[in-house]
C-alpha cells in the first residue's frame, strides 16, 4: 500500500531514484513504526511521516518520524556514533568520552560527564545538559603537566558565554547541536573544520536516556540549553532542584558559561 512519506531531495538523491520509489509504494517502508523522535507509535499509511536518514563513514540508517516532529532530512554523524544508534534500534550512563577540543587534538582525552535536567528559566522549563569534566582540561598544544585549567577559555573562544544568573536564555551558537535519536541522546556536535560536516564533540558510549519531560520539552522548543563547568563546581546532583542551586552557585562565583544549542536530527 502506498505510503504518506515525505522524503526530501536530499534524501532521495543520496537513496537513489529506484529506492525512493520503493519506498513511496510500502514495499521497503513500514506501516507502524516508532518515531525517531518522540518515540510515540506512527502509521505510514495513515498520517503524514517523514524519512530521516542517518550517514557515517561507512553504515547509513534509514529512520521515521512524524511529519509534525521532524523534517525528512540527511544527518552525518561520526560512523562509531551511529553504530551506537544502530545498538539502539536493535536494543542495544550519562558519561562519555570525548575532550572540549574533540578532534582538535587535546593533549589528552577528556573524560566529560553529562547531566540531563529541566531548568526553569524565563517562566518555562527548558532542557539543559549540564557538562563538567573529571579534571582540568589543558590547552591543547600545551605541555603536560603545564598547568592550568582552561575549559571555560576553550568554550569562550567557541562562543559559549559567561553566565552570572539563569534569568535569562542564553544565546545560541551557531554550528553546534545536540543529537538525540530514537529517543535517546547520543551525542554533542561542534563545527567541523575547514567547513567540512559537524563531528562529536561529546559523543555516549552507549546513548543515554532522557526523561519524557526533557524529550517533550526539546522537541517542542527545537533547543537545548548546554551548560559547562570546571570539574569539581557542579558535582553529582540527584534531583533537578539540587541540580539548579549548583548552577546558581558556579554562576555566582564565574564558574559557569553558557549556549543553546539545535536538536540535530530529532
Amino acid at each position: 500500500m502506498p505510503r504518506m512519506l515525505d522524503l526530501s531531495d536530499e534524501v532521495r538523491a543520496e537513496i537513489g531514484d529506484e529506492e525512493a520509489d520503493r519506498l513511496l509504494a510500502g514495499e521497503n517502508a513500514p506501516g507502524a513504526y516508532d518515531c525517531t523522535s518522540c518515540r510515540t507509535p506512527g502509521d505510514s499509511e495513515r498520517e503524514r511521516t517523514s524519512t530521516v536518514l542517518f550517514i557515517g563513514d561507512e553504515t547509513a540508517v534509514l529512520a521515521f518520524a512524524h511529519a509534525a516532529c521532524l523534517p525528512s532530512q540527511i544527518v552525518e554523524v561520526a560512523e562509531e556514533q551511529l553504530q551506537g544508534a544502530v545498538r539502539a534500534i536493535t536494543g542495544s550512563a550519562d558519561e562519555g568520552a570525548q575532550g572540549p577540543g574533540g578532534s582538535r587534538g587535546a593533549p589528552e582525552q577528556a573524560v566529560l560527564g553529562v547531566t540531563s535536567g529541566l531548568v526553569l528559566i524565563e517562566g518555562e522549563l527548558r532542557p539543559a545538559l549540564v557538562v563538567e569534566p573529571t579534571g582540568p582540561i589543558a590547552r591543547p598544544g600545551a605541555a603536560p603537566g603545564g598547568g592550568g585549567d582552561e575549559f571555560l577559555q576553550l568554550l569562550i573562544e567557541q562562543n559559549f558565554h559567561p553566565v552570572t544568573s539563569l534569568d535569562g536564555v542564553p544565546p545560541t551558537v551557531h554550528g553546534w547541536s545536540v543529537l538525540l535519536a530514537m529517543g535517546q541522546l547520543h551525542a554533542i556536535l561542534q563545527p567541523g573544520t575547514g567547513g567540512g560536516p559537524q563531528v562529536a564533540w561529546w559523543q555516549a558510549h552507549q546513548p543515554l536516556q532522557v526523561t519524557e519531560g526533557w524529550r517533550a520539552a526539546a522537541n517542542k522548543l527545537q533547543s537545548v540549553l548546554l551548560f559547562a563547568a570546571p570539574a569539581g563546581s557542579i558535582g553529582r546532583q540527584p534531583r533537578e532542584d539540587l541540580l539548579r542551586d549548583a548552577l546558581d552557585r558556579a554562576a555566582a562565583r564565574g564558574q559557569l558559561v553558557a549556549c543553546g544549542m539545535p536538536l540535530a536530527g530529532t
